[in-house]
């Protein structure tokens, strides 16, 4: 190596010593801020629960084994913690469908958006945006009056003769469901409305010209133009459905639990803090799947697109 070569060797090691030295305080906050907590909880679910909601520094893994497990108190015996299963399927349903609900319902709320006016988009987006000036509360609340018993729709039902007494529609899985399709629906249309605003309409009326139906059009031009913004709102609305916690406490009546209810029982009235670390680590890990499902079709998306 000659000394010309080694100087800029040198020069090019210390630009990069010098780097991290100066991203290390940023380095340091998001290390303590973000992934501390984290690791707390983790340390926290592999400890012994104590007797007054606190936990005892002496390591055990019941609380992982409890998480889809249940010891019997007479012979110690494993069995399948039936009321865990149900809440994990009930969270993983009703994620599912309000995310595929959301998409029903977003999908033409977007494509109308982005075919109007250049001039009147601005006006849609911001009505679109309007439920975001609320609190969350206010507006799973807000979807409480409309479904009670004393409710908007059972009050119109009655007043028109359709039905003589109240439909029960409070603290069920479909007034959960109602609740979080109504209170997640924006964050499914707004990417959607970006990608579709980026869309060439020219494509869809070449479809036409050549003679494809509405459907094949939606089906061939559309829907892979869009994937993109589809998969995004999916993650978007997907991920605080799986730990929504106010809409089925609300809509649901403490009856109908769902995961987020669930880690907040084991840390309040159940005093199973390890448990519920350990529940919270794995939604957490539910989520990072999800996320590197995003992350995959993300980018054989771009790809594809060149």
């Amino acid at each position: 190596m000659t000394p010309q070569q080694q100087i800029i060797e040198d020069e090019a090691k210390r630009d990069v010593r010098n780097r991290w030295l100066l991203s290390a305080p940023a380095l340091l906050i998001v290390l303590l801020a973000a992934t501390g907590p984290l690791l707390v909880v983790l340390v926290y679910s592999f400890l012994t629960p104590g007797p007054y909601g606190d936990v005892i520094w002496k390591g055990s893994t019941d609380g992982w084994v409890s998480v889809l497990l249940q010891r019997d108190i007479f012979d110690d015996t494993l069995s399948l913690a039936d009321a865990h299963l149900s809440i994990f399927l009930r969270s993983l349903r009703l994620s599912v469908l309000t995310t595929v609900l959301a998409l029903v319902l977003g999908f033409p709320t977007a494509y109308f958006i982005a075919t109007r006016p250049q001039r009147t988009r601005e006006l849609w987006v911001f009505l679109i945006t309007i439920p975001f000036w609320t609190n969350l509360l206010i507006r799973t609340f807000a979807m409480l009056e409309i479904i009670r018993n004393q409710g908007l729709i059972n009050t119109a039902l009655i007043e028109v003769g359709v039905i003589s007494s109240p439909i029960q529609m409070l603290f069920t899985d479909g007034a959960i469901l109602a609740g979080m399709v109504y209170v997640y629906l924006p964050l499914m249309v707004l990417p959607l409305y970006a990608s579709m605003e980026k869309l060439d309409f020219r494509l869809v009326e070449a479809g036409y010209d050549l003679y494809a139906t509405p459907f094949q059009v939606l089906r061939k031009i559309i829907i892979p133009l869009v994937k993109p913004g589809m998969i995004a709102g999916s993650i978007l609305v997907f991920i605080p459905s799986l730990g929504a916690y106010v809409t089925p406490s609300v809509l649901g009546g403490g009856k109908n639990m769902m995961l987020g209810n669930l880690i907040e029982l084991q840390f309040g009235q159940g005093r199973n803090w390890p448990l519920g670390s350990a529940i919270s680590i794995t939604l957490m890990m539910i989520v990072m799947v999800a996320l590197l499902f995003y992350v995959r079709n993300a980018g054989s998306g771009a790809r594809s697109h060149g």
